[in-house]
């Protein structure tokens, strides 16, 4: 693994999440557990997102405190997560990803900061489903041992040793749970990306997703994003961290998600990189 990205991972883990804002909104939720999340698992679901300001995402949350448990870990309920995503040299995962293909993977590290739990994912997307495999590890994965490297065999055509880091993704997550539907939602802030010579941090942009076994348009937060006139749209952490991060990859099918970025954030200005 290069050693400035290996250097930003450090970085990554220090920055320090914004809370107090979210944690008396969240404190008016009623609570579920993590034994308890099994039950909305959905590995084999529908995925519905939505790119919105924080405060759009404040006021849906004030609104619909009745309908939803949250996500409580150990007493926290905005929890940290950080990702690091492999590709081929030649991005060949993104570049499926901007072609359109309805039959395409992800490979990623994420550690769960709070509880100190690792995995190694794949996500496969087929038509409008996503299944998601995962295998949990003693640590961090930013390499693959032999048992890793056979579990991305299993689940993906590709050559595990053609797989290199790309890009690290940190993020604080809320996550919902609806107490009248299959559905988990989950709400991700304070999104910053790093690869081995730059950083972007996306201030005050919130990702929704809703995660369903099939399509409900009676989910409440649905309901209430029609409702403030969100519109669904598609969202890859990875696709849009790599088109910020490597300019020279083409993104021309992403620069609508990138406009949409910068207008919620009033102005490019708003995008803060560093080298």
């Amino acid at each position: 693994m290069n050693t400035q990205l290996h250097r930003n991972l450090s970085i990554q883990a220090a920055i320090p999440p914004a809370v107090s804002r979210w944690q008396g909104l969240l404190d008016r939720f009623e609570s579920i557990d993590l034994a308890h999340m099994d039950e909305v698992a959905l590995l084999n679901r529908t995925d519905t997102k939505y790119v919105l300001t924080t405060n759009q995402l404040y006021q849906a949350l004030a609104a619909l405190g009745a309908q939803y448990w949250v996500l409580d870990v150990d007493g926290i309920r905005l929890n940290h997560y950080r990702t690091l995503y492999f590709d081929t040299v030649d991005f060949r995962l993104y570049m499926r990803h901007h072609a359109g293909g309805r039959n395409r993977y992800k490979v990623r590290s994420r550690e769960y900061v709070d509880t100190h739990l690792s995995f190694l994912e794949v996500k496969h997307k087929v038509d409008e489903r996503t299944i998601k495999n995962r295998l949990q590890t003693p640590a961090f994965v930013t390499r693959f041992t032999p048992k890793t490297s056979h579990f991305v065999s299993a689940y993906t055509p590709l050559d595990p040793q053609s797989l290199e880091p790309k890009l690290i993704n940190g993020f604080s997550r809320i996550t919902l749970v609806s107490k009248y539907h299959q559905e988990r939602l989950t709400l991700d802030l304070n999104l910053h990306f790093f690869n081995d010579t730059q950083n972007a941090v996306l201030p005050n942009i919130a990702i929704a997703e809703v995660k369903q076994d099939g399509i409900n348009r009676h989910s409440d937060f649905v309901r209430y994003m029609r409702a403030m006139n969100i519109r669904p749209g598609g969202f890859s952490k990875y696709c849009v961290g790599v088109s910020m991060l490597y300019p020279h990859i083409k993104h021309n099918n992403f620069k609508p998600h990138l406009r949409l970025i910068n207008k919620l954030m009033r102005g490019n200005n708003n995008v803060h990189r560093t080298h």
